[in-house]
Formats: C-alpha cells, structure tokens, sequence
C-alpha cells in the first residue's frame, strides 16, 4: 500500500477505541479536518443496504460542508447532533478498506495544497447529486466515490485524487443528466415529501 499517513490513523483510531464519534475524529484531524469530513460523510454511502437513507442526510450535510469551503471557513462548524453521531466501526473500516484499494489502483502524483474554496465548489454540486432520491442504478454510490475522493485529495493533498473526483463529478452530471425524465420525477417527490413535513 503506498505511504498515506492519514488512513493509516484513521484504521488505528477505529481499532483502539469502541463508540467513536464523528465529533472525535475532527478534534484529532487538524488541518485535514475539511477532507476527513468528506470522506466520512461520504463512505456511508457506499456501503450497500444503508446508502440509500443515509446519502440523504449525508448529501444535505456535505452540501454545508462545500459551502463553508467555498466561503473560506477556516474551522467547519457542524450541527451537535452530528458531532456525536458514533461511527459504525466494522462497516466503516470495511468501507474505508474498499476505497483505500481503488486508491492503489489509481496514481497518486506530488503532494500540494489544494484550493478549498475550488474543491468546495465541486463537494457542494456532488453532494447535490447524491442528496437527490433519483432511483437509479448506482444513483447515489457514483456521487460518494468521487465526493470520497475530493476527500481523500484534501487529505493527503493530492492534487490529480482531486481532479479524478472532479471528473467523476462530471460524469455523474453526465448520467443524472441523460436520465433527466428520472431525476425531475425524483426532485418532485422530493418537493411534496418537504410540503408534508411543513
């Protein structure tokens, strides 16, 4: 496995400590803080059985947490609630074990600070799109692997992770969009569900 630092920290952290809190992590993150979020907001999505409910409540949050980058948020501040969200350690690891191996498949190019403000733009429109309920194949698991690799990009500052993530931004554009019919049905369901809750 090539040297990432960081995911080696996170695996330890999962291991030596039962019940972790989303809110733990951040205090450990430091300046990774931005990347860490999106990636663990992220990986829940992908695991199948519980995506579906949880790319709504995970896209809603990451859409605040492109806009904070976007407005040059030096800290991300997020709701008490969410801070103390545990983790699910077993499927979280499993998760985060399947991406670090798509990872190693992937060149990883020179390290370098990344405009946040640029990566947020592209967090904010992806997150967008897994928040969407569009009922189609792979509808929200393509939105989280390229939202878990602007993550991963913020982390380990990788420069080409981040415009790989952009360019699967860009193809799940490409696929909600020649399944407009889909998504428009899905954005209605969702107008009417938000009526019913007023």
């Amino acid at each position: 496995m090539s040297n990432r630092s960081f995911f080696e920290k996170l695996h330890a952290r999962l291991d030596l400590e039962a019940g972790l809190t989303l809110g733990a992590f951040i205090e450990e993150a430091g300046d990774q803080t931005f990347g860490l979020l999106v990636l663990l907001l992220s990986l829940p999505s992908l695991i199948p059985g519980v995506n579906v409910p949880l790319a709504l409540l995970g896209g809603l949050a990451l859409i605040g947490l492109g806009l904070q980058m976007m407005l040059g948020s030096g800290k991300p501040a997020l709701p008490l609630r969410l801070k103390n969200q545990s983790l699910h350690k077993g499927k979280i690891k499993e998760a985060l074990a399947a991406f670090e191996r798509q990872l190693d498949r992937l060149p990883s190019g020179s390290r370098r600070p990344l405009n946040r403000r640029w990566i947020g733009l592209w967090v904010t429109w992806t997150a967008f799109l897994l928040f969407l309920p569009v009922l189609l194949p792979f509808g929200n698991i393509l939105p989280a692997a390229a939202l878990c690799l602007l993550g991963a990009a913020l982390m380990e500052e990788r420069p080409l992770w981040g415009w790989l993530g952009i360019v699967g931004s860009l193809g799940v554009t490409t696929y909600f969009g020649y399944s407009f019919d889909v998504v428009l049905k899905s954005l209605h369901h969702l107008f009417d569900w938000l009526r019913a809750v007023k």
